[in-house]
């Protein structure tokens, strides 16, 4: 499967998944949220079950059609510092780009159009060091 369409299925999801959850219960879908309140112990039992969710889908789509979840090869380190700078980067936010891109750009809160403006800046950068300091 193509990487543009691996990409769409997984837009498409997301976008529903984030919708249902609006509509049904009136929740923000923010994976940074989610986590935040599971450290904390505010809502755990709800919070717990939509990251297992979460997890359990991408385990299942591996182990069903590995095909459609793209590959990246980069060393473990690395991997793990952007994760942590991820983070870092969410909690500045006071949100993380599930909660800003999908969720607060659909309700026009500005907020998250000042937050997705600087994910957008922040992804062209890091690219830019990724790929030999090209910006």
């Amino acid at each position: 499967m193509s990487p543009m369409l691996s990409l769409l299925l997984g837009g498409l999801g997301a976008g529903t998944a984030a919708g249902l959850l609006m509509l049904l219960d009136g929740r923000i879908l923010g994976v940074a949220g989610f986590v935040a309140g599971v450290a904390s112990g505010h809502d755990v039992p709800f919070r717990l079950a939509a990251l297992l969710g979460l997890v359990s889908g991408g385990l299942l789509i591996l182990a069903t059609a590995p095909g459609l979840l793209p590959t990246v090869e980069r060393p473990l380190g690395l991997s793990v510092g952007a994760g942590l700078l991820v983070g870092v980067g969410a909690a500045l936010a006071r949100g993380c780009t599930s909660g800003h891109l999908v969720c607060g750009l659909a309700r026009l809160s500005p907020r998250s159009v000042v937050a997705a403006l600087g994910f957008a800046l922040g992804a062209v950068f890091s690219a830019g060091l990724v790929h030999g300091g090209a910006l």
